[in-house]
């Protein structure tokens, strides 16, 4: 079911969207050479019980998981570029990580997720990672009231196609609002002009991931963690937007 918020809920929403923001800002500053996954993931839950929010990944368990996540934050390195459950691995020279991060504050949910790289950068990292921002940036811009989520799908597209990157549509943005995950499903390719219309209230999560030389992906033996069939590096960029009669509303700006 999709649900259509109001004025006063989007408002509602933002302390949601400062959180988190503020989450995967504290976890980038600290991911350095050496830092653990699984200090990064200590972080982000002592940010959540000082604020008194609640995670929304911990006690995730949708179709696709082997078990619950039981973490509070997705850290994907280097060729894993979604959903990545942070385990015991201390971050190298190089590394590039995404963190996607979910929490709900007074009952309301914001979903966001930024790249990086940790220590020296590679050019083809440093582009893919900025091509999604790109995306984002697009994906955002054509979220306008009247539209429809392929104008949102074919802006992403459009970036991405640009720079040579294919586009894996199995994942891809979502509704937001009580929950974390909800309707309508945001594909990050598809035609302008075609899907759920955008209608003021509706507030989704928009981002857009590639990976480096391929759109295949499977799954690690974590039961988690999405990795590229081709060992090539993932990026990823999220937001949470709110769809207003004056356009696009983001939610989760640092």
């Amino acid at each position: 079911m999709i649900e259509l918020r109001t004025p006063a809920e989007i408002e509602q929403m933002r302390p949601a969207g400062r959180f988190v923001a503020d989450v995967l800002a504290e976890t980038a500053a600290a991911a350095r050479v050496g830092v653990n996954l699984l200090e990064l993931d200590a972080l982000a839950h002592d940010l959540i019980r000082t604020r008194g929010a609640e995670s929304c990944y911990i006690d995730y368990h949708p179709s696709f998981g082997a078990s619950p996540f039981g973490k509070v934050i997705c850290t994907s390195v280097n060729d894993a570029v979604l959903h990545g459950l942070p385990h015991d691995y201390r971050l190298r020279d190089g590394d590039l990580l995404s963190l996607d991060f979910a929490a709900s504050v007074d009952g309301w949910v914001a979903d966001s997720a930024v790249s990086l790289v940790v220590g020296s950068a590679r050019d083809e990292d440093l582009r893919l990672i900025e091509t999604t921002r790109r995306a984002l940036t697009a994906g955002i811009a054509a979220a306008q009231p009247g539209g429809r989520v392929g104008d949102i799908s074919a802006a992403i597209a459009a970036v991405a196609h640009a720079e040579g990157y294919a586009v894996n549509t199995q994942f891809g943005g979502h509704g937001v609002g009580r929950t974390m995950h909800g309707d309508p499903h945001i594909p990050n390719d598809g035609r302008a002009g075609r899907g759920f219309p955008l209608r003021p209230g509706l507030v989704i999560a928009i981002e857009p991931w590639f990976l480096e030389t391929t759109d295949e992906i499977f799954t690690d033996p974590d039961g988690w963690t999405l990795r590229s069939a081709d060992g090539s590096r993932g990026a990823h960029s999220e937001h949470t937007v709110a769809i207003t009669e004056n356009g696009p509303l983001v939610l989760s700006a640092p």
